[in-house]
């Protein structure tokens, strides 16, 4: 999945609205309703307190899949 529907996924499960978590991070309910639609991505400083708030961790909310961070591990490891 896409990180746009990774945010509209996890936000669903927790119960949130769009206006919820908004304001949960400090930005408006058309910014959220921006990234869920892919028209926007949510600012750098906002994958931390997203990811707390719905409780994944930053590779799963960017929709990194397993391969490819196990592709990256033994990169960086054989560096």
């Amino acid at each position: 999945m896409t990180m746009n529907e990774n945010i509209k996924t996890l936000r669903l499960q927790k119960h949130l609205s769009q206006e919820a978590l908004g304001e949960l991070l400090g930005v408006s309910a058309q910014a959220v309703s921006k990234w869920e639609c892919g028209l926007a991505c949510p600012d750098l400083a906002l994958i931390g307190p997203l990811t707390k708030l719905l409780h994944v961790t930053a590779d799963e909310l960017l929709g990194l899949e397993q391969a490819s961070q196990d592709e990256r591990r033994a990169y960086f490891d054989a560096e």
